[in-house]
C-alpha cells in the first residue's frame, strides 16, 4: 500500500493524468473521480496545516503556507497544459490569496490575464484548468480579462483595483503582469485623495452593516469593526500612497510606533486564529463569529473547559479587547493618513481655547507635544473641555496619539490627586455629550485606568442570549439612556422616567450609579455587594457628601431590586408594597432607583423593555409613591442629608454675603421638609429673594 502522506506532487500528478502509472492502482479500482491523487497530495498537505494550527505555530506563517501549497498545486497544473504561444496568458492570484493569506475555506481569487486576440486556442487549457481546480474541491474565483479590460474595469470599480493592488504573479507571460501594474499606478487610475476617501466610504458602510461596534453578541471577524478588513484597510492605503504595505514601515514614516505595530500585529494574529478556527469548525467560509459555535472556538484556541462558562467568556474578553485596539489603532492612523497626505494644515481655521488646547476645523488638538507629560491632568481636562463645547467634533489623531503614549501617567498618586478628582466629577457634569466623552476615554485607554475596576470588565460578556452587550457597552449605554430621558422625544415611551430626570436633585449621582452597577461582573461574590463597596469608597475619594456617597453605593446595592420585586412579586398585595416601601425608605430613593432600572433594562437587551414591563414597574412606583405619602416614608439617613443640604446652601450664601448667623434667623419657621425636599441652589435662591 503506497504512503499517501509521502506521495510528491509529480507522482500525483503522473498518477491522475496517466492512470496506468498509479502508485497503487487497487485505489482507483470502481473509483474513477478525477485528479484522484491530486486530491490525496492536497489533503495531505492541508491537514499537516491544521496539525500546526493545534500545536499552536505563528497563524500567519500557516496562511502563507497554505497559500504557498495551493501555487504549488496551481502552477503544477498549468505546466502540465498545453498553452499557446499567441495569445500568450497570465495567472495571477489576486485578492486574500494575492497577500498570500488563505484560510481553509476561503476563496481563490485568480485573474487570468491575457493577450487581445482570438480566445479559441485558449479555450481548450482555460477550460481544463479550471474544472482541474473544480474537480479538487477548491472554492475558486476566476476573471478572464485582457489588460484593456482590467484597466477600464478598475477606474470603474474600487474591489477590482484593490484585489489588484494585492495581486503577484503565478505562472505564465510575466510580462502582461508588469505591464498591467504599469497603468495601475499611474495617477489617472484613483487619484490617492479619491482612494483614501473612497476606502473610508466604503468602511463606514461595512461597519454600519455590523451595528457599528466591536461589540456586537455574535461579531463578523472579517467585516465588524475591529475585523480583519480594519487592518487590510490601513494596508490597503498605506501601499497606494508609500508603495510599502509593511507595519515597519509606517513606523519608519512616523505614522505608528513601535509599541502600535506590536498591538496591531498581535490583534490580528488573534483574530487570523479565531477566523482559521471558525473555518475548521463549521467546513466552510464563515466569518460570523455566532453564539453557537463560541464554546467551541475557545475549546479549539485552547481556553480549557472552565465551569460556568469561564472558559468562553475569557475567549470572547480577549477577542473584543484586540477588536477594540484594532479598530482605535484604525481610527487614527486613518485619520493620521489623511492629516499628512491629503490635508494642509496650514490653511486651516485654529481657534486657540486655553492655554492647552486648541481646535483645528472643529477637531481638538493640544497646542504643545509636551502637553501631557507636563501636565497630566489634561488627560482628564481634555474631555472637560470637549464636554463645554458643543461645536467640537472630537479630537485630532496626533493628539490621540499623544494620549495613548502618556495614559500611563494614570496611577495611584494621579487617581488621588484632588485636582484630578475634581476634573472627573466635572465630566459627569458635562452639559454635552456625556456618553460620547465616556466612550472616548474608554476607547483611548484613559476611563480604564482612571477606573482600574472599570477596566477589568472591558470586553467582558455574558454568556447568555439575555445579555447582548459586554458589560462595559452595557454601562455606558445605561449612561446614554439616562441622558435621553433628559430629552422630549422620551416623554412618550418613558412618561414617568422622563418627569424624575428634571427634579433629581444631583444627575452624578445617578450616572455615578450607572458606572457601577455592574462594575464587580465576574468577580467571586455578589457583584451587587462589591459594586456598591466600590462605588462608596469612589464617592468618598471625589469629595461627595456621606450622603451622596451612601445614595450612590444603594442604588449599586439595590439596582435589581425593583425589577425583581415588579416581575416575580405579586404587587397588589399590599404586604409586598409595604415591604418594598420600607427598603426604598424616601421618595428621593425611589425616583433615582426607578430611573436607573428603566435605563438598565433598556441597555441590557432592548427586546426585553415592552409594554408589559413598563405597566408593572409603572405600577410600582407608584403605589410605593403612595405608601411613602401615607407615612410609611422612613427617611434613610435624614440627618446627614438634612446636614450636607444645610451646609452646601451655606457655602453658597457666604458668597453673597450672609452670615451663618442671620440663615439661622430667616431659616428658622421652615422646617426640616423644606430642606429635604429643595436643592441647595433652589434654598439660596429662594433665600436671597
Amino acid at each position: 500500500m503506497h504512503d499517501y502522506d509521502t506521495l510528491s506532487l509529480q507522482e500525483a500528478l503522473d498518477a491522475d493524468f496517466n492512470k496506468d502509472t498509479a502508485p497503487d492502482n487497487s485505489v482507483t479500482n470502481g473509483n474513477n473521480h478525477p485528479n484522484k491523487f491530486l486530491r490525496l497530495w492536497l489533503e495531505a498537505k492541508q491537514q499537516k496545516i491544521h496539525e500546526r494550527f493545534h500545536a499552536h505555530h505563528p497563524i500567519m506563517e500557516l496562511l502563507q503556507q497554505r497559500s504557498a501549497v495551493i501555487d504549488e498545486l496551481l502552477c503544477a497544473l498549468w505546466n502540465k497544459l498545453a498553452w499557446p504561444t499567441f495569445p500568450s496568458i497570465t495567472l495571477i492570484a489576486v485578492g486574500g490569496y494575492g497577500r498570500g493569506e488563505l484560510f481553509p475555506h476561503s476563496d481563490i481569487d485568480l485573474l487570468l490575464l491575457r493577450e487581445p486576440g482570438d480566445l479559441a486556442s485558449l479555450g481548450q487549457p482555460l477550460e481544463e484548468f479550471i474544472q482541474h481546480l473544480w474537480d479538487l474541491g477548491l472554492r475558486v474565483g476566476h476573471a478572464v480579462r485582457t489588460i484593456e479590460e482590467c484597466v477600464d474595469q478598475a477606474k470603474n470599480d474600487l474591489s477590482t483595483l484593490t484585489n489588484l493592488i494585492e495581486s503577484r504573479v503565478l505562472a505564465g507571460a510575466e510580462r502582461l503582469y508588469h505591464a498591467l501594474h504599469q497603468q495601475l499606478d499611474c495617477s489617472s487610475m484613483w487619484a490617492s485623495i479619491d482612494f483614501f476617501h473612497a476606502k473610508m466610504l466604503e468602511q463606514q458602510e461595512r461597519h454600519g452593516k455590523n451595528f457599528n461596534t466591536e461589540y456586537y453578541l455574535e461579531p463578523n471577524v472579517k467585516n465588524a469593526p475591529g475585523g480583519l478588513r480594519d487592518i487590510q484597510t490601513i494596508k490597503w492605503i498605506a501601499k497606494r500612497e508609500l508603495g510599502s504595505e509593511s507595519f515597519q514601515n509606517l513606523v519608519d514614516q512616523g505614522l505608528m510606533n513601535q509599541e502600535e505595530r506590536h498591538q496591531i500585529r498581535q490583534g490580528r494574529a488573534f483574530i487570523s486564529k479565531t477566523r482559521y478556527a471558525l473555518h475548521l469548525l463549521t467546513q466552510r467560509d464563515e466569518n460570523r463569529l455566532l453564539f453557537d459555535y463560541q464554546k467551541s472556538i475557545a475549546k479549539l484556541l485552547n481556553y480549557g473547559e472552565e465551569e460556568a462558562n469561564l472558559a468562553v467568556e475569557a475567549f470572547m474578553q480577549d477577542y473584543y479587547r484586540h477588536a477594540m485596539v484594532i479598530s482605535e489603532l484604525n481610527d487614527v492612523l486613518l485619520q493620521h493618513m489623511d492629516d499628512q497626505f491629503y490635508q494642509n494644515l496650514d490653511q486651516h481655521e485654529v481657534e486657540p481655547l486655553n492655554e492647552y488646547f486648541q481646535l483645528r476645523d472643529g477637531f481638538l488638538e493640544v497646542k504643545d507635544a509636551y502637553t501631557f507629560s507636563r501636565h497630566p491632568s489634561t488627560l482628564l481636562s481634555i474631555f472637560v473641555v470637549m464636554g463645554q463645547n458643543a461645536k467640537i467634533q472630537g479630537v485630532r489623531a496626533s493628539t490621540i496619539k499623544l494620549m495613548r503614549k502618556h495614559r500611563h501617567l494614570i496611577d495611584e498618586h494621579f487617581r488621588k490627586d484632588p485636582r484630578n478628582t475634581a476634573l472627573f466629577m466635572d465630566i459627569l457634569r458635562s452639559p454635552y455629550r456625556l456618553y460620547t466623552q465616556l466612550n472616548r476615554m474608554k476607547k483611548y485607554g484613559i476611563l480604564g485606568r482612571y477606573l482600574p475596576a472599570f477596566g477589568d470588565v472591558i470586553g467582558k460578556m455574558q454568556y447568555d442570549l439575555f445579555h447582548i452587550y459586554t458589560v462595559d457597552t452595557h454601562t455606558l449605554l445605561v449612561v446614554q439612556n439616562m441622558r435621553k430621558l433628559r430629552h422630549e422625544i422620551s416623554t412618550s415611551e418613558f412618561p414617568i422616567a422622563a418627569n424624575i430626570i428634571h427634579f433629581l436633585p444631583k444627575l452624578e449621582l445617578l450616572y455615578l450609579a450607572g458606572l457601577f452597577h455592574d462594575i464587580a461582573k465576574g468577580r467571586n461574590g455578589d457583584h451587587s455587594k462589591l459594586g456598591a463597596n466600590d462605588a462608596e469608597a469612589f464617592c468618598l475619594n471625589h469629595d461627595l457628601s456621606l450622603w451622596d456617597a451612601h445614595l450612590v453605593s444603594w442604588l449599586v446595592e439595590n439596582h435589581l431590586l425593583m425589577s425583581i420585586t415588579a416581575q416575580k412579586q405579586d404587587i397588589s398585595e399590599p404586604e409586598v408594597i409595604q415591604n418594598f416601601a420600607a427598603i426604598v425608605g424616601d421618595q428621593i430613593h425611589l425616583d433615582y432607583l426607578f430611573v436607573l432600572t428603566i435605563c438598565d433594562i433598556c441597555a441590557t437587551n432592548p427586546k426585553l423593555w415592552n409594554s408589559w414591563r413598563a405597566s408593572l414597574l409603572r405600577q410600582l412606583y407608584t403605589e410605593t409613591k403612595r405608601a411613602l405619602r401615607r407615612g410609611s416614608e422612613q427617611i434613610i439617613d435624614k440627618s446627614e442629608r438634612l446636614q450636607q443640604t444645610l451646609t452646601e446652601t451655606e457655602k453658597l450664601l457666604a458668597q453673597e454675603g450672609f452670615s451663618k448667623e442671620s440663615l439661622i434667623v430667616l431659616w428658622d419657621s421652615l422646617g426640616d421638609e423644606y430642606f429635604m425636599r429643595n436643592t441647595s441652589e433652589d434654598i439660596a435662591w429662594h433665600t436671597k429673594e
